[in-house]
């Protein structure tokens, strides 16, 4: 695994050497652009605006733009330079309870690795934030850019989590959500028991991308009828039916005895398991 970021975790007079690892791992279907009436590939240039000749990737920097249009071009070592410490540092301001942080916050995470002299510090950090169940607030600048972040305990690793700042989400205000609206008990209780019926311990493994693996069975079945029309019949029932206007007492009731129905199936065909060993 490849580091993005080399540094130090500084809380008080602690220093702790780290590196830093994506946690994120792309699965998404890679499509390709074409020009729909040859189906030639689309090409993308960066092309320089007074000559109109492409420019390659080593000749790109960076720029500011000032309102006279006067520009100042930037280096890697200009951001550098700005603040050191800054680039270097995984800065903790403070800490927090676990459950004092929204998920609303939560944007990208990190592993955080000791690097060579900071196995013991990295180990005293994870245990202390494990024990006391609080999460350390910090700043880190990575690639150019400031971020305010979240570090915590996950198992044997810490985990850098960058998160919002507090102006970069969007207020509530504006939309027309219902404070309140009359619901009888009878429909409080039945949703309540749909909740507890679907209640069970959380387990990511469990989830896989249902519907990427529904899009590359289209893409295998067009590739196999490649110029005829697939069957959409039964994605034109899907929308009629959702169209209609439905009772919500009567969806509960239907999914709290479906839910049932199949908790008495899951019953037997593990008593037959157990039987047949």
């Amino acid at each position: 695994m490849r580091s993005i970021w080399k540094g130090a975790i500084s809380f008080g007079l602690v220093n702790i050497p780290v590196s830093l690892y994506s946690a994120e791992e792309s699965n998404d279907l890679k499509f390709s652009l074409i020009d729909k009436r040859d189906e030639s590939k689309i090409k993308y240039q960066r092309v320089n605006e007074s000559t109109g000749k492409e420019v390659t990737w080593d000749n790109i920097v960076k720029a500011y733009e000032f309102d006279d249009g006067d520009y100042v071009v930037m280096t890697d070592e200009d951001f550098e330079k700005a603040d050191v410490e800054a680039t270097k540092t995984v800065d903790i301001e403070t800490f927090i309870q676990r459950d004092e942080l929204s998920l609303m916050y939560l944007e990208k995470p990190y592993y955080i690795a000791p690097t060579k002299g900071g196995e013991k510090p990295y180990v005293l950090l994870r245990e202390a934030l494990e024990k006391t169940e609080k999460i350390a607030i910090a700043r880190v600048v990575i690639r150019t850019r400031a971020y305010l972040a979240a570090i915590y305990s996950l198992e044997n690793v810490l985990v850098l989590n960058l998160i919002r700042f507090h102006d970069d989400l969007k207020s509530v205000e504006e939309l027309k959500v219902p404070k309140s609206v009359k619901i009888s008990d009878k429909e409080m209780e039945l949703a309540e028991s749909l909740i507890e019926g679907m209640t069970a311990e959380w387990n990511p493994e469990e989830y896989k991308d249902e519907y990427k693996d529904a899009v590359m069975k289209r893409i295998e079945a067009k590739s196999k009828k490649k110029g005829k029309a697939l069957d959409d019949e039964e994605q034109e029932e899907e929308k009629a039916s959702s169209s209609k206007v439905v009772d919500i007492m009567d969806l509960l009731k239907k999914s709290v005895e479906a839910k049932k129905a199949g908790n008495k199936e899951d019953v037997k065909e593990t008593s037959k398991k157990k039987a047949s060993k």
